[in-house]
């Protein structure tokens, strides 16, 4: 945990000094003046608002018991069994299947899924992307994620203003900044900060909460069959609000961009063929041959047994849940 705090402070640090950069380029001492004293609230905000604010990026809505008896139903089975807090739940309207956990705490997290996911998945593979989640939460990635999430789509706005601002001549009166060269280098750096953003989520997280999470479901080549569909689908399938807010890419379980930014050394997310061959090894040292081995989610009893230093004991057996995938950094 403590680590996570450190990277955290790392990370809004880094960004922190782009946005003083940026205003130092257009505004001169002013805008550098102004650009650090934004800076500071947006870390404030994000720190203490982060989760929301992810939410309300990609218009999730919430939903109960009543609402999706299902879907809830089913976070909480396996919040037990992850020895959780029940989180929120949240639905967004896109069809691209995709889902994303925040919050900063476990005690204040939230879980989402797309309609697209729920439609494309079945029952033991919806399973499988929600307890990838809730290891997420259980990991307290989710402050990182979220806070990385917030700056990184403020940035990307910035960017989109400035753009706005310099086909419309708005850079013309900037007489205490840079003018036209500092905007023009401001539209630069702001969308490489959302890049920053990405390169600052270890890729070892997801691998990390792949392991974790096919652990807490009971049966890895549920998350792999799941993996298989909507990373495919995802390419395919655009997602419009993650494409207004790209800084926001790493939240969720796949990436929800349509491809049209840098090589993959950059991506925030591993190589899906890549989690999948570890979900099948990991299904391979559970005794798990194929598909149609472990029994239904339902079925699955007792519940992993959650203890220190990463260690998952199922039925007696010790597994390490934080071992790295294949060039995770």
């Amino acid at each position: 945990m403590p680590m996570n705090y450190a990277k955290t402070a790392l990370l809004l640090a880094a960004l922190t000094a782009i946005f003083v950069a940026v205003g130092a380029a257009v505004g001169g001492r002013s805008g550098l003046v102004f650009a650090f004293i934004l800076a500071l609230g947006m870390n404030l905000v994000s720190l203490w608002k982060s989760d929301t604010l992810v939410l309300k990026m990609f218009k999730a809505q919430e939903v109960d018991d009543r609402t999706a008896p299902e879907l809830v139903g089913l976070v909480r089975q396996l919040a037990d069994r992850a020895k959780l807090p029940m989180p929120r739940v949240y639905v967004m309207n896109t069809p691209q299947p995709n889902a994303f956990a925040t919050g900063r705490s476990p005690s204040r997290a939230a879980v989402c899924a797309s309609t697209g996911l729920i439609e494309a998945l079945n029952r033991e593979e919806l399973a499988g992307v929600l307890a990838h989640e809730l290891a997420h939460i259980k990991n307290r990635d989710t402050l990182t994620m979220a806070v990385a999430a917030t700056m990184g789509g403020a940035v990307s706005m910035f960017a989109q203003y400035l753009q706005f601002g310099f086909i419309f001549g708005g850079s013309r009166n900037s007489d205490r900044g840079l003018g036209v060269i500092g905007t023009l280098f401001a539209m630069i750096v702001a969308p490489l900060a959302a890049m920053l953003v990405q390169m600052a989520i270890s890729r070892s997280r997801e691998y990390q909460a792949d392991r974790l999470g096919a652990m807490i479901a009971g049966n890895p080549l549920w998350l792999a069959s799941a993996l298989k569909k909507i990373s495919v689908l995802a390419r395919k399938i655009p997602n419009q609000r993650a494409e207004v807010f790209p800084g926001a890419a790493h939240v969720f379980i796949v990436n929800p961009l349509s491809g049209r930014g840098v090589d993959n050394m950059f991506s925030t997310h591993p190589n899906p063929e890549n989690r999948i061959a570890e979900l099948e090894e990991l299904a391979r040292e559970m005794g798990i041959a194929h598909e149609g081995a472990a029994p239904a989610f339902e079925e699955q009893m007792p519940a992993p047994e959650l203890g220190r230093g990463g260690d998952v004991w199922i039925a007696g057996r010790r597994y390490n849940a934080q071992r790295r995938g294949p060039w995770a950094s």
